[in-house]
C-alpha cells in the first residue's frame, strides 16, 4: 500500500499541485507573520539594549499615569524627580558617574519648515549627556551643544530634513525653539533609534524649554564602577532615595521598555496579522478538502478495485491520509521559505501605508518554525480527513459501477443539520446586539461562527437551486453551450458549493470590512457636521502627529479675521483612583465651538476648581452637579473638582473636561492636539483659511481644514487601515480563487470522455471554452453574493455591537458593487486555464477514455 501510494501521488502530482499551492501560501502567510513579530521583537529588544548599554541603574518617580487608547494612543506621564539627587548620588559608594537627564517631545522642523517624523515613532527632544558611556549616541559630524539655541540631531533625522552642521532650524517642544544644528549623531552604528527622531540640548535648554523648571529632572542615569555589579548597585542608590523615588537597573529598564512596546504594539500587531493568516488558512482548508474530495470521486473504481484485491478499510484510509500528508509537509516546508520573503513584503506593506517599523535583519524563532509547520500539516489533515474516510467506505462491487451520483443536495439530514445552526448563530447575533446601543462582542462573535459553518453546512442544499438560477441568463443568452454550463454547475451541488465556499468566505470577511469601515466614517462625518459649529481646524495628524502649542490658539484670537480660536488638549490623570484621560481647553469658548450637549449645569461654571463630565461617566459613578471629585496628577498634586456640568456629546470632549488653567501647573509640556476656529462675521472662508495658514507656518505648517476636510481627516486612520486589510485579504481571495481553478481542472480531467463526446458531435473549441469559463462564472458569482450577503449582515452586527459611538450603519453600495463585479471577474480569469486545457483535448483520445 506504500507503493501504491506514492505511486498515486507522483500520478497524480499536476492534479495536486493546486491543492499544494493553496497550503503554501497559507503556510507563507502564518510563517511570514510569525517572522516579522519574531524580528520585530528582536530588533526592539536590540533598540532598547543599546539605548541603556552603558547605564547600569535608572532613578525616576515612582509615580506613573498610564491611561490605554480608547480614543487615540496610549497616554502616560511620569513624574519628574529633584535635580539636587544628582549630588547625592555621586556620594554614593561605587558610583561613576551620576547625571540628570530630561527627556520630551520634541517635533524637530526640516529644512523646508516642515515637520520631520511622524507615522507612530516618537520624536524626541532632551539633554545631551555629556559622559559617552551613558549616552547612546555618538557624534559623527561637528560638536556637543554648548550654549542656548545649540542642538546635536540624529543623521536620520538630519537627512530626511535636508539638515547639516550650521543649518538653523525649528524644535517645537511643543513651542518654537530657534536651534543651530552644531552636530550630528548616530545612534551606535544606525542613523538613530529606528525612526525616532532625537533633538540634543545643553541640560540647561532642556530644563527651559522641557520641563520649565530647572531644579527638576525626568531622571537620573547612574554609571557604576568596575566590578559593582547593576543590583548591587540599586541596592545602594536606593538606600539614600527619598519616598516617591525609584531606581532599577539598566536591565530592568530594557525589559520594561520591551514589554510596553510588546503590549501597546507588537502584541496587537501580531494578533491582527495571525487573524488574517487564519482566514487564509481557512480558505486553504476548504480548496483542500474539494480537491480532495474530486480525486476520491474519481478515484472510486480504483479503490473498489483495491478492497476487492483484498485490501482493507484501514489500509486504504491509511494510503489516503498519507497522500494528504505528503501534501501537507512538503508544502507547508515549502511554505516556511515563502514566509521569509512574505514577512519582507507585509513589512513594506505597513511602510507604504505610513505604519514606519524599525530595520534589522530577519529573525526566525523555533516556536515559530514549529508553529507554521504543525498548523499547516495539520490543517491539510483534516481537510483531507472527510474524504479519506469516504473512500474508505467505498464498497469492493463500486467497481462495477460506471457513474456515481451526488445526493449532496438532497440530503435531508444536511438540510436540518445546516439550518439549526444558521438559525442558532442567527439568533444569537442578534441576541447580542438587541439592546441598539452596542451589545456583547463575545455573543455576537460566537453567533458569527455559528452562522458560518450554518452556510458552510447548507451550501449542498443551496447551491443547486442558487447555480440553476444564477445559470439562468447563460443558457437563455448562450444556447446550448450556456445550457451546458449551467447543467455542470447544478448537477454536482457538492463540488459547486465547495469551490463557492472558499470564495464566501474571503469575499464575507472584505465586505464586513468594508461595511464597519463606512459606518465608522459616516458616524464620525456625522459628529464633526452635527457637533462643530466653527469653521476651521488645525489639527495634528489622527495617526503620530504630534502636538501643537497652547500659544497658536492665543495668536489665531489676535488675527483680525478671527473671532473665537480654542485649543482642545489632553493627559492622564487618576480621577477617583482610578487612571483617566482629561480633556484640557477653555470649557466656554469649546461650548461656543461645538454642541456638546450638556444636559445639566453650564460649560461657562467651569472653572480652575470645576471639572464637566460625559453623561456615561456621571452615571457610572452616580455624579451630578455639585458632585465632588478627586483628581491626583502625575506630578503627585492633587485638586478636589467639583462638577459643574454634564455634557452628552464625547467625540471631542471626552469624558472629562478641565481648564488648561486645572491642568497647566501639572503638566512640563502642556500641548494642544487640534486648535477650533471661528471666522469673524463677514471674512469668506478662503480669506479667514489664508490668514490661518500664514499665522501657522512657525508653528511647523501644521494642516488648516474645513469642516469636510477635517471629518475626512478625523477618519483617514479608517482608510488607512482598510487598505490594509484589503491587501491582507488580497492572498485569502487569491487562494480561494486558485481553488475554484483547479477544481474546475480537476472536473475537466474527469469529464474528458465527455468532453471528447461533445467535440464529435459538433462543438467547436470555443464553445468548450465558453462552458468551462461560464461554469466558473457561476460558481464565483454564486461565492460572491453569498459571501456579501454574509458580510452585510456580519458587518451591521459588529456595527451595533461596537457600541453607539459606531451605530450609524451605512452600506457602502458603490464598493460592494465593485466587489461583486470583481468576483465575476475573478470567476473568468480562474477559469481561463481549464477552460483552455479542455478545448484542446484531442478528440479521439478523449472518448477513447475509460
Amino acid at each position: 500500500m506504500l507503493r501504491i501510494t506514492l505511486k498515486t501521488v507522483l500520478a497524480a502530482r499536476r492534479r495536486l499541485l493546486g491543492t499544494a499551492l493553496a497550503v503554501f501560501l497559507g503556510v507563507a502567510f502564518l510563517s511570514g507573520t510569525l517572522a516579522l513579530s519574531d524580528t520585530l521583537r528582536a530588533n526592539f529588544d536590540e533598540l532598547f539594549a543599546d539605548a541603556s548599554a552603558g547605564t547600569d541603574v535608572v532613578v525616576r518617580s515612582a509615580t506613573e499615569i498610564s491611561v490605554a487608547g480608547d480614543r487615540g494612543p496610549d497616554t502616560r506621564q511620569r513624574g519628574l524627580v529633584d535635580a539636587s539627587l544628582v549630588e547625592r548620588l555621586w556620594g554614593v559608594e561605587g558610583v561613576e558617574v551620576a547625571e540628570a537627564s530630561i527627556e520630551g517631545y520634541g517635533q524637530l522642523l526640516g529644512s523646508d519648515g516642515k515637520a520631520v517624523g511622524g507615522n507612530g515613532p516618537p520624536r524626541v527632544a532632551g539633554t545631551w549627556i555629556t559622559d559617552p558611556e551613558l549616552n547612546p549616541y555618538r557624534l559623527v559630524e561637528g560638536r556637543p551643544p554648548r550654549a542656548p539655541g545649540e542642538v546635536v540631531v540624529n543623521r536620520g533625522a538630519a537627512e530626511e530634513g535636508r539638515l547639516s552642521v550650521g543649518a538653523r532650524t525649528v524644535v517645537q517642544t511643543p513651542e518654537p525653539v530657534e536651534v543651530t544644528v552644531v552636530g550630528i549623531a548616530t545612534f551606535g552604528d544606525a542613523d538613530g533609534m529606528g525612526q525616532v527622531t532625537f533633538a540634543g540640548f545643553t541640560a540647561a535648554d532642556a530644563a527651559r524649554h522641557i520641563t520649565r523648571d530647572p531644579t527638576r529632572a525626568s531622571s537620573v542615569l547612574v554609571r557604576g564602577a568596575d566590578g559593582v555589579s547593576q543590583d548591587e548597585l540599586a541596592r545602594r542608590v536606593r538606600a539614600v532615595l527619598p519616598p516617591g523615588v525609584e531606581a532599577i537597573t539598566g536591565a530592568q529598564l530594557t525589559e520594561e521598555n520591551l514589554d510596553d512596546i510588546s503590549a501597546q504594539f507588537l502584541d496587537m500587531l501580531s494578533a491582527f496579522l495571525v487573524v488574517f493568516a487564519g482566514v487564509a488558512l481557512l480558505v486553504a482548508s476548504f480548496s483542500i478538502y474539494n480537491t480532495f474530495s474530486i480525486l476520491v470521486a474519481q478515484r472510486s473504481r480504483d479503490v473498489a478495485l483495491l478492497r476487492a484485491a483484498g485490501a482493507t478499510r484501514r489500509q486504504v484510509l491509511v494510503s489516503a491520509l498519507a497522500e494528504t500528508a505528503v501534501v501537507g509537509v512538503v508544502a507547508s516546508v515549502a511554505g516556511l521559505a515563502g514566509g521569509v520573503a512574505l514577512a519582507g513584503l507585509l513589512k513594506g506593506l505597513f511602510d507604504t501605508f505610513g505604519f514606519s517599523l524599525p530595520a534589522g535583519g530577519l529573525v526566525f524563532g523555533p516556536s515559530s518554525v514549529v508553529v507554521s509547520l504543525v498548523v499547516g500539516v495539520v490543517a491539510t489533515l483534516a481537510a483531507g480527513a472527510a474524504p479519506a474516510v469516504r473512500a474508505s467506505g467505498v464498497a469492493p462491487l463500486a467497481a462495477l459501477r460506471d457513474v456515481a451520483v451526488d445526493s449532496s443536495g438532497s440530503s435531508r439530514a444536511r438540510a436540518v443539520v445546516g439550518a439549526v445552526l444558521m438559525g442558532a448563530g442567527v439568533a444569537a447575533v442578534l441576541g447580542a446586539v438587541g439592546g441598539g446601543s452596542g451589545g456583547s462582542t463575545g455573543l455576537a462573535g460566537l453567533g458569527a461562527a455559528a452562522t458560518m459553518v450554518g452556510v458552510v453546512v447548507l451550501g449542498p442544499v443551496v447551491a443547486r437551486p442558487a447555480a440553476s438560477l444564477l445559470g439562468w441568463p447563460a443558457s437563455r443568452l448562450g444556447g446550448a453551450t450556456g445550457s451546458l454550463s449551467r447543467q455542470n454547475a447544478v448537477r454536482n451541488p457538492r463540488r459547486t458549493a465547495g469551490s463557492a465556499t472558499a470564495l464566501l468566505v474571503g469575499v464575507g470577511v472584505v465586505v464586513l470590512f468594508t461595511v464597519f469601515a463606512s459606518s465608522l466614517k459616516a458616524s464620525i462625518d456625522r459628529s464633526v457636521t452635527e457637533s462643530f459649529g466653527g469653521d476651521l481646524v488645525v489639527a495634528t495628524p489622527s495617526f503620530g502627529g504630534g502636538t501643537l502649542s497652547p500659544q497658536l490658539a492665543e495668536s489665531l484670537r489676535r488675527l483680525p479675521e478671527v473671532e473665537r480660536a480654542t485649543g482642545v488638549g489632553e493627559g492622564p490623570a487618576t480621577v477617583d483612583g482610578v487612571p483617566r484621560r482629561l480633556t484640557v481647553a477653555d470649557p466656554a469658548l469649546l461650548g461656543e465651538l461645538l454642541d456638546l450637549d450638556v444636559v445639566d449645569g453650564a460649560l461657562a461654571a467651569v472653572g480652575p476648581a470645576e471639572v464637566a463630565v460625559s453623561d456615561e461617566a456621571a452615571a457610572d459613578r452616580g455624579w451630578r452637579v455639585g458632585s465632588p471629585v478627586a483628581v491626583t496628577f502625575a506630578d503627585g498634586g492633587g485638586a478636589r473638582l467639583t462638577v459643574a456640568a454634564v455634557y452628552r456629546a464625547r467625540e471631542v470632549a471626552g469624558d472629562y473636561l478641565v481648564s488648561r488653567v486645572t491642568w497647566g501647573p501639572h503638566a512640563p509640556q502642556d500641548s494642544d492636539r487640534m486648535v477650533l476656529v471661528s471666522l469673524a462675521e463677514g471674512v469668506a472662508l478662503a480669506e479667514g483659511r489664508a490668514a490661518v495658514e500664514r499665522a501657522v507656518e512657525p508653528y511647523g505648517r501644521p494642516p488648516v481644514q474645513d469642516r469636510e476636510e477635517y471629518a475626512a481627516s478625523a477618519a483617514q486612520g479608517v482608510d488607512m487601515l482598510l487598505g490594509i486589510v484589503y491587501a491582507l485579504l488580497g492572498l485569502a481571495v487569491l487562494i480561494a480563487l486558485m481553488g475554484i481553478a483547479n477544481t474546475l481542472s480537476l472536473s475537466v480531467h474527469e469529464r474528458t470522455r465527455e468532453l471528447g463526446l461533445l467535440r464529435a458531435v459538433g462543438q467547436t473549441r470555443r464553445q468548450v471554452r465558453s462552458m468551462v469559463l461560464g461554469e466558473s462564472v457561476v460558481v464565483a458569482v454564486f461565492g460572491t453574493l453569498g459571501g456579501t450577503a454574509l458580510g452585510l449582515f456580519l458587518g451591521w452586527a459588529l456595527v451595533r455591537a461596537a457600541g453607539a459611538e459606531t451605530a450609524l450603519f451605512t452600506v457602502p453600495t458603490g464598493r460592494l458593487a465593485v466587489v461583486v463585479a470583481a468576483g465575476a471577474v475573478a470567476g473568468v480569469l480562474a477559469g481561463v486555464r481549464p477552460a483552455r486545457r479542455a478545448a484542446r483535448l484531442d478528440v479521439l483520445r478523449a472518448i477513447a477514455t475509460a
